[in-house]
C-alpha cells in the first residue's frame, strides 16, 4: 500500500509516518524543505526514538520523498496512492491543494480506486478545510465523481513532538503516547491499523483541544510569566500546576456536560495529560508551546472557545480567563504573533486589543475577567 504524506517535519516523520510505516504503508513524503527531501531520497529510512525509560528506537523504512514544488511529481504520486495525509499546519493546506487536485484529476481519468484524504492538523474540521481548497480546482464533472470516490474524513491527532536538535537531520524523538482518531468514511475504504475510527468526531476533537492544547498553552503562558524555560520546569512551580489543574477542571466539566464523558474516566484522562506534559525524557520549550498567541486567543481556539461554551452553560471560567490574561503578556523573542499582539496593545490599549483578538465584547464578563488578569500580570 502507498501513502502520500504532505509535511516531512518532526510531526510528519515522528507521528504520522511512524504509524503508517508500522501499518505497512510505503510512505512518500512531500515537502518544500529540499534538505529533508534529499536526505529522505538518499536514505529511504529514518529513526524515531520514544521518550521513555526504555528509550526504544524504531526504524521507519521504505520511505521516499518529493519536492513539493514539483507539481507534476506530486500529482503523479497522489494519483497512485491508497491514502493521502497531511501535517503541514492549517494555514498551509491551501498551498498543497493544487497538487492534490491534479492528482485527483489523474485518478478520475485513469479510473483509480477510492481514496481517503486525511488532514492531521491541530484544527477543527481540517480535512473539510482542505476539501474546500481542493474542490474549486476540479471541474464540475470531477467534483461529482469525487463525491463518490474521494473521502475527506476529519481527524483528531495528539502526540507531543518537541523541538529537535540532533546531528542526524532525520532523527526525531517523540513521546510514547499518541492518539489518532478519524471519522469513519461512508465510502467503505480500508481502515488504517493503529487509528481509532468513530462515527462522531466532534467530542474527541473538543476533548483533545480543550484538554491537551488548552492545558499545554496554559502551562506555557503561566510558566513564561514566572520565568520558566520549559514546560517541565513550569509544572514544578505550584502556581502553574494549580492553574493548569484548575483550567482543565473547567474544561472537563464542560466536556462532561456537553458530550456525556464519564467524569471519573475524564479525570483519569486529565491525569494522563498532565503526566505527559511532565515527562522527564522530554524538554519542551515554553516559547515553542506558547508561540502564535494571536491564533491561540482566537474565538474558535483552545482558550476562548471553551470559555464561551462554559459561560453559556453557566459553568466556571475563572482559570480559563486567567490563562487568556497570561497569554496577553507573552513576549517570546522571534514570535511574530507575540510581537504583533504587543504592538496592538500599545496602539489600541489592552481592552480593545483583547476584543480584537478574542472576539469578546468589552461588556462581556469573560472579557472583564481576562482583562483584569492581564492587568495583574502586566503590573507584576
Amino acid at each position: 500500500m502507498k501513502a502520500v504524506h504532505f509535511g516531512a517535519g518532526n510531526i510528519g516523520r515522528g507521528f504520522i509516518g511512524l504509524i503508517l510505516g508500522a501499518a505497512n504503508y510505503e510512505v512518500c513524503f512531500v515537502d518544500v524543505n529540499r534538505e529533508l527531501v534529499e536526505h529522505l531520497q538518499a536514505r529511504g529510512s529514518y529513526k524515531v526514538a520514544l521518550a521513555s525509560d526504555e528509550g526504544e528506537t524504531v526504524v521507519v523504512g521504505g520511505v521516499s520523498a518529493i519536492d513539493g514544488a514539483d507539481l507534476e511529481a506530486v500529482s503523479a504520486a497522489v494519483s497512485e496512492a491508497d491514502l493521502v495525509t497531511t501535517a503541514v499546519g492549517p494555514a498551509i493546506l491551501r498551498h498543497i491543494a493544487p497538487g492534490i487536485a491534479r492528482g485527483i484529476s489523474r485518478r478520475m481519468a485513469a479510473g483509480t480506486e477510492k481514496l481517503q484524504v486525511i488532514a492531521c492538523e491541530n484544527a477543527i474540521g481540517a480535512s473539510e478545510q482542505l476539501k474546500s481548497h481542493v474542490y474549486p480546482l476540479l471541474s464540475e464533472e470531477e467534483q461529482t465523481k469525487a463525491d463518490d470516490q474521494i473521502a475527506f474524513p476529519n481527524a483528531a491527532v495528539d502526540r507531543i513532538v518537541p523541538i529537535q536538535s540532533h546531528a542526524d537531520p532525520l532523527f526525531v524523538r517523540v513521546e510514547p503516547f499518541y492518539e489518532w482518531v478519524v471519522e469513519r468514511s461512508p465510502l467503505g475504504v480500508s481502515e488504517i491499523p493503529g487509528v481509532h475510527y468513530v462515527d462522531e468526531l466532534t467530542p474527541y476533537i473538543e476533548r483533545k483541544l480543550f484538554t491537551v492544547n488548552t492545558g499545554h498553552c496554559t502551562a506555557a503562558y503561566h510558566g513564561y510569566r514566572l520565568g520558566a524555560k520549559t514546560i517541565q520546569e513550569a509544572l514544578e512551580l505550584p502556581e502553574v500546576l494549580a492553574e493548569v489543574e484548575g483550567t482543565l477542571a473547567e474544561t472537563g466539566e464542560l466536556l462532561c456536560k456537553k458530550h456525556g464523558f464519564d467524569r471519573s474516566a475524564h479525570q483519569d484522562y486529565i491525569h494522563t495529560i498532565i503526566g505527559r506534559f511532565r515527562n522527564p525524557h522530554l524538554s519542551d520549550d515554553v516559547a515553542r508551546v506558547g508561540r502564535s498567541p494571536l491564533r491561540k486567543l482566537s474565538p474558535e481556539d483552545r482558550l476562548v472557545r471553551p470559555a464561551r461554551q462554559a459561560d453559556e452553560l453557566e459553568l466556571p471560567t475563572g482559570h480559563l480567563t486567567t490563562a487568556m490574561g497570561a497569554a496577553m503578556v507573552f513576549k517570546a523573542d522571534g514570535d511574530e504573533d507575540a510581537e504583533a499582539l504587543q504592538e496592538m496593545i500599545r496602539e489600541q490599549g489592552a481592552a480593545k486589543a483583547l476584543t480584537h483578538v478574542t472576539g469578546l465584547a468589552e461588556e462581556s464578563p469573560l472579557h472583564a475577567a481576562a482583562l483584569a488578569a492581564y492587568n495583574r500580570f502586566n503590573q507584576a
